[in-house]
């Protein structure tokens, strides 16, 4: 994920934070540095780094149960919304989904009950006259910590199993309803009732006047949204290969050729994107950002060696659409190089696997429709 940078790493995983982590320290900083000052402050930094620290051990909860079923994980990302952790494919079975979606909330359990332990008589007292029960001010100290934390993976485990997109409750929906209809299906009904405690809890929110709340709703909204049509794509993608998908008649670029050329490429024939070939081996690529950039600079006739991209990736023609497409989003990459083995075969874009998608979406729609229209087949 661009903007963030690797600051550890656990069991073979790398533990990334995204730049915007920092605004999580300074809402710390500024809740705690309010009513108590400089102390105040870097407590209230330090209560943010350890929360953190258990929503990290609530992602390792995931990833160590997904690589005991197989599935890779190729990071942790820390972002001020919570953490993200990226298996290189989804599980294929609900049983697999299930406990790992599980998994993280349950970490947080652990780690409440040994908080809890820590919770005596004593500490109590101590919270008692330093402020956290009863109506006293809060007040930093190892207690206050000890409590907040407490508090904060009860709350990490609860928020996390509500039964909505993209929190692990939905995913736990998605797996028990999967066992009885198939994934598609299942993430269809549980993205819809997602969103409709999305409504709920947003109606709740504004009325009561909870404006975060209110926006923790629309986030869950969206995402149980975005889980519907990441699935629909997963679904029909990973049915298609690259092969399927490629323009075996487009323009190709020399080397050699000036930007002129490529510009009236463009012109002529709405191509967006054109390999750069000598004889019959792939050098780079050249895109219509890249001529629009050259036209600002050295003009038309500068040479598309100068221009074009040499870093293409390459995948092969049998892999599935699907399996590209994530390569592509993890990587930051608009185009990739098809390839038969070592033999170049053309270039296929996000735009091609949208286009691929919304084409036998609508097929596969038509048929559904054909064959309601029709009705039972008489035997």
């Amino acid at each position: 994920m661009k903007w963030s940078y690797r600051v550890a790493r656990v069991a073979g995983i790398d533990i990334r934070v995204h730049a915007t982590f920092a605004f999580v320290l300074v809402f710390g900083a500024v809740q705690w540095g309010v009513p108590h000052g400089a102390p105040g402050a870097a407590f209230g930094v330090l209560a943010m780094l350890f929360l953190f620290g258990c929503v990290v051990l609530h992602e390792l909860g995931h990833s160590l149960v997904a690589r005991a079923f197989a599935l890779p994980v190729r990071e942790i990302v820390l972002l001020p919304i919570g953490g993200v952790a990226k298996l290189e494919k989804n599980p294929e079975k609900p049983l697999h989904e299930l406990l790992i979606a599980l998994a993280g909330p349950l970490v947080n359990v652990g780690l409440a009950l040994l908080l809890a332990l820590a919770v005596d008589g004593a500490t109590l007292q101590a919270l008692n006259e330093k402020g956290l029960v009863g109506d006293k001010p809060l007040v930093p100290s190892a207690e206050t910590l000890v409590l907040w934390l407490l508090a904060a993976n009860v709350s990490l485990a609860v928020f996390n199993m509500i039964p909505a997109f993209p929190l692990d409750g939905g995913r736990v929906l998605r797996a028990l309803l999967a066992m009885g209809m198939g994934f598609p299906r299942a993430t269809r009904t549980a993205a819809a009732i997602g969103q409709v405690l999305a409504v709920g809890l947003g109606v709740f929110a504004i009325v009561t006047g909870q404006m975060l709340l209110a926006l923790i709703a629309f986030l869950i909204f969206i995402g149980a949204g975005q889980e519907q049509a990441e699935e629909q794509a997963r679904s029909v993608l990973s049915t298609l290969r690259v092969g399927d998908a490629y323009n075996k008649y487009a323009l190709t670029l020399s080397p050699g050729d000036h930007v002129s050329r490529v510009v009236d490429y463009i012109l002529t024939s709405y191509q967006p994107d054109f390999a750069v070939l000598q004889g019959t081996q792939l050098l780079g690529a050249v895109t219509r950002q890249d001529v629009l950039k050259a036209l600002a600079t050295d003009g038309r006739d500068q040479y598309v060696a100068g221009i074009m991209d040499r870093d293409v990736t390459r995948v092969q023609a049998s892999e599935p659409l699907d399996a590209v497409r994530r390569l592509m989003l993890e990587k930051g990459v608009r185009i990739v190089g098809v390839f038969d083995a070592e033999r170049y075969l053309g270039l296929v874009s996000l735009e091609d696997l949208s286009e691929a998608l919304l084409v036998v979406t609508f097929v596969e729609r038509q048929n559904a429709l054909r064959r309601a229209a029709e009705g039972p087949q008489e035997m």
